[in-house]
């Protein structure tokens, strides 16, 4: 390799080649990436007049914004730095990190549209201090009257709930003594989480704030577990979990009233408290220890029937008194108890509980200063892991589910009315899951079919019906691989099948084709993974259960599931190319599409890249076009109880701010201002759609982004992005960011970048690349944009894996960096996907690896398309992210190809940040990635010189030093020079 001098950081990134400035703008930096923010948490008020967001930077102190949709009045509110909750990255457990509000959320709008509760944190240099002294980081919850503005402050405050649709009150509950905050009880899963509580038995209550909305008066209830609002307000249940658990149980207070009565109390802890979706009836599980087990043993106690004075009805179910409930068994804490809809019975999990070894005697002695259960002659044991042919998951994925697996549960019913405990899955029938409504749930059985599925990615699977009323089974479908959720009323389930949609009778157990008569075809023609026909998306039931909508890749299909004519909605998808690809959910508690009302629905051009929003109306076909153009559309929200609707619209040149409209989208006002610094930074001249055909014929497209300050006639060092297809992004926003490769960062610095489409296929994923990139790369030359002799190419993961192939077959990069890249397919195949713990062969053969079998029987494919076999004829510079806790792509694949380039003697540098996984997380490794590559490729395609550590190295012994002093140049404000530009070809 050429010798070349080296310079400084600070130096070498003051004397980079930039864009020339344009009325005082300045090309982006580190800096400014870091500040670039987003708009988070969005939230309409019910009756449409306000709109509240979080407004928060990559990193920094973050604000709240409440506007008022009418008059335009902002009101803003500082909240501290939200990443700051993350706990300090340190071998030792730190204290405690912030949770979120109650259900994940940090800001919430009070049903009545009066006032806006949110999180805010400690700032930037708060946190870093409570960090440094091992101090709890703690949330306090801002309170704002929307109609005077008034803010009021809580406190050290972990969870905040308004009292439902009464929003009379607003509940906050602290941390304790410790601040180890109770986590918020997990969902239920099919076969969910077990019997593991708290650690030991320390109390969880405590202190519970009920602050009345309208007079500011407070009311501190203690030692509160765990609270819920029913649906309407009315009422407050809440647990108490307190030292000795003394005074322990459930209450309820009325809202209105005042009044609160206990509806139960023991010497127990209580979980899984939780009300119906309706607010009629209430449910938990109560545990006290036992002699016998070392886990407690849980009792359900249920209430119903709720009139002005609480619960009229009470339900206890105690295991132990139910000759009829397995041995050895007892009722799960973890999975929260579910009341069936009609309230003839409560679904909830049981497990195993673990006796105790001795149990009865005492084996305690005065003076004994041995730990309880303690055996200091207990001989030592290996520490052995067997691996088995025969193992339906391997070692490694179970150790990944090990938690699953202990605190795994089956699925159960009590009916009040009867006294009956019914089993709903067993160990032939482990993961049983209830249909809406709960009448029927649904059971799969993979024991014939697990082994297999690990091994080759096709996952199969029997499916049962179950009468939750009395735990009968009826097998439905045998060897099953597409099951596609059940219809709103719980009778029917969708699955697809060898290219056709069925649905499924749960009552008759009759299944029905829904579209092998359809002239279309429901199979994923684009899809180039070796499955056969994989299906094309359904959009969900109707919500009536009627029907269900179908895409066949265009257009969206409403299909009868009892018989009766099939409905194209948006007639012209196939016809215009344009895909309709999902419906938006308008209200969050909507069960199923209403077909008797306005469907807003997605819209994309597959050749133009235009985006849309379409509103299909009931009884008139096609689609109406409300927002159509060069522009990408992804979200959109409404009012509950106004016809005011806000969406996004972002191009390259515009961040996905939010307008408010009425219903047809019309006269759309902007109503946020996300990144208003925008203006003082050099930014992509646009974007151009390249078309091009692959050597093998396919017709493609690429998205080309000119640097900052184009000028037609020159061309501009260009940098490659690839992974896959991208050339449907050509119209998104190019949010800056840190962490390697990044749209904004190299155009705005005086580059052109292009993301190509790449197809592929099966046993060519690598020559794949080579047939449609270089091709997208010419095609891209001919415009005259890019500059032929300055073209550099970057991709991660399986984009890294193309890079790294790309260089061996074709010199027509001058710069590669491979972040995580797959390098030798042979040895690839059989290692260890540690972040699951499965193989990488079933990726290779059933997805995104696009293999046909293992490599004994397809040898010559996996070698040709492995770039390790072909290191010798690299002549691109090459620099690898291989990082040594990569649970995707082993490290070992980019020391592979690292040490057989350096045997080669080919240019190569390996870049491995120690404790990273398949991406970068810390914050100073993203920042670190991301300059150094912009030095390498800076350095390759824009003459600059070379920095130390690309040119020689750093040894081990002085890397601290360089780190030390690379942060220290990179804290400091850099003024580039004015006067300079990028590099240019010819005219």
């Amino acid at each position: 390799m050429q010798r070349r001098f080296f310079l400084p950081l600070a130096v070498f990134l003051a004397l980079a080649p930039r864009p020339s400035a344009a009325d005082g703008q300045r090309p982006l930096a580190i800096s400014d990436m870091l500040a670039w923010k987003r708009i988070q948490s969005p939230s309409v008020s019910p009756n449409g007049e306000w709109f509240a967001y979080r407004l928060a930077p990559a990193e920094g102190n973050a604000e709240v914004v409440i506007r008022n949709l009418k008059s335009a009045k902002e009101l803003r509110f500082p909240i501290g730095d939200p990443g700051a909750s993350a706990p300090a990255s340190t071998a030792t457990p730190g204290p405690a990190a912030a949770p979120a509000a109650s259900g994940g959320a940090d800001l919430s709008i009070s049903f009545d549209s009066r006032w806006v509760a949110f999180h805010s944190y400690p700032t930037t240099e708060q946190a870093k201090r409570l960090k440094k002294d091992r101090k709890p980081i703690q949330t306090k919850v801002v309170l704002v009257e929307l109609a005077t503005g008034k803010k009021t402050e809580f406190e050290k405050v972990r969870r905040f709930a308004f009292s439902g649709e009464g929003s009379t009150y607003l509940a906050l509950q602290r941390y304790g003594p410790d601040a180890a905050p109770q986590p918020a009880a997990p969902a239920a899963a099919a076969g969910g989480a077990g019997g593991a509580g708290p650690a030991a038995d320390r109390p969880t209550g405590s202190d519970l704030l009920l602050y009345e909305l309208a007079t500011g008066n407070e009311l501190n209830v203690g030692n509160v577990a765990d609270f819920s609002f029913d649906r309407k307000g009315a009422f407050l249940a809440y647990t108490i979990d307190a030292q000795d658990k003394a005074g322990n149980g459930i209450e309820l207070r009325n809202m209105g009233s005042g009044s609160t009565q206990p509806l139960d109390s023991a010497q127990a802890v209580y979980r899984g408290l939780a009300w119906t979706q309706k607010g009629d009836a209430l449910a938990a599980v109560r545990g006290a220890d036992d002699k016998a087990f070392e886990d407690k043993l849980y009792t359900l106690v249920a209430f119903k029937d709720f009139g002005p004075n609480g619960a009229a009805s009470k339900i206890v179910y105690d295991p132990k008194g139910d000759t009829s409930f397995p041995a050895g068994m007892t009722i799960s804490s973890m999975r929260p108890p579910v009341w069936r809809a009609d309230l003839s019975a409560v679904l909830f999990g049981i497990h195993e509980v673990k006796p105790k070894k001795d149990a009865g005697k005492d084996t305690s002695k005065d003076g004994d200063s041995t730990a309880a259960g303690a055996k200091p002659d207990a001989p030592e044991l290996p520490d052995l892991v067997i691996w088995h042919y025969k193992d339906p998951r391997l070692q490694p994925q179970q150790q990944v589910q090990e938690n699953a697996d202990k605190n795994f549960n089956y699925l159960c019913a009590y009916s009040p009315a009867s006294k009956k405990f019914v089993r709903l899955a067993d160990e032939a029938l482990r993961q049983v899951s209830t249909a809406p409504e709960q009448k029927y749930a649904l059971g799969v059985d993979v024991r014939e079919y697990e082994r297999m599925g690990n091994l080759d990615g096709r996952r199969f699977e029997d499916v049962y019906v179950v009468d939750s009323s009395n735990g009968q089974r009826r097998l439905a479908l045998k060897r099953a691989e597409h099951m596609m959720g059940e219809s709103p009323d719980g009778l029917r389930f969708l699955y697809y099948q060898n290219g056709v949609f069925f649905s499924y009778d749960m009552e008759t157990g009759k299944s029905t084709d829904l579209t092998s008569k359809i002239p279309s075809k429901f199979y994923d023609v684009d899809n180039d993974v070796n499955v056969v026909k994989p299906p094309t998306p359904s959009l969900g039931w109707s919500k009536d259960s009627s029907a269900v909508l179908l895409s066949d890749g265009w257009d969206v299909w409403e299909v009868p599931v009892a018989g009766g004519q099939p409905v194209n909605l948006t007639v012209n998808g196939g016809k215009d190319k344009i895909r309709y690809r999902r419906t938006f959910r308008l209200d969050p508690e909507e069960r199923g599409v209403d077909l008797t009302g306005p469907i807003y629905i997605s819209a994309y051009g597959e050749w133009t890249k235009k985006g849309g929003i379409g509103l299909i109306e009931p009884g008139k076909p096609g689609v109406r076009m409300l927002q159509w153009g060069d522009a990408a559309y992804s979200q959109l929200i409404k009012a509950k109880s106004a016809d005011t609707y806000l969406y996004t619209r972002e191009t390259t040149s515009e961040y996905p701010n939010y307008l408010a409209a009425n219903r047809l989208l019309e006269n759309g006002e902007r109503v946020t201002d996300a990144n208003p610094q925008q203006k003082e930074f050099l930014w992509t001249a646009g974007v151009k759609l390249v078309d091009y055909v692959s050597t093998r014929g396919e017709k493609l497209q690429a998205a080309l982004y000119l640097p900052a300050n184009y000028q037609a006639g020159k061309s501009y060092p260009t940098l490659v992005y690839i992974y896959e297809k991208l050339s449907q992004g050509a119209n998104q926003y190019p949010q800056p960011g840190y962490n390697g490769f990044n749209i904004a960062n190299y155009t705005s610095n005086g580059y052109a970048v292009i993301e190509p489409d790449i197809v592929y296929k099966v046993n060519d994923p690598g020559m794949s690349a080579v047939v449609c990139v270089v091709p997208a790369v010419k095609a891209a030359v001919a415009t005259g944009v890019v500059d032929s002799q300055r073209v550099g190419i970057q991709g991660h993961s399986w984009g890294g894996y193309q890079t790294a192939f790309l260089v061996t077959q074709t010199d027509i990069f001058h710069a590669a960096v491979a972040g995580a890249p797959l390098t030798d397919m042979v040895s690839m195949y059989s290692l260890i996907y540690r972040n699951t713990g499965g193989t990488n062969q079933a990726i290779f053969e059933s997805s995104q690896g696009r293999f046909a079998g293992g490599y004994w029987d397809n040898m010559e494919a996996y070698i040709r398309n492995s770039p390790v076999y072909h290191a010798k004829n690299v002549k691109t510079p090459l620099m690898i992210l291989a990082n040594d806790k990569d649970g995707a792509v082993d490290q070992t694949q980019g020391i592979e190809y690292f040490n057989t380039l350096r045997r080669l003697e080919k240019p190569v540098i390996l870049l491995e940040y120690k404790g990273e996984n398949h991406g970068l997380r810390l914050p100073q490794n993203m920042k670190d990635y991301t300059v150094r590559m912009r030095e390498f490729f800076d350095h390759y395609l824009m003459d600059k010189p070379a920095p130390q550590w690309m040119e020689d190295g750093i040894p081990l012994l002085k890397m601290k030093e360089h780190l030390e002093e690379r942060v220290k140049e990179l804290t400091k404000p850099v003024t580039p020079p004015a006067s300079t530009a990028p590099p240019a070809g010819g005219q």
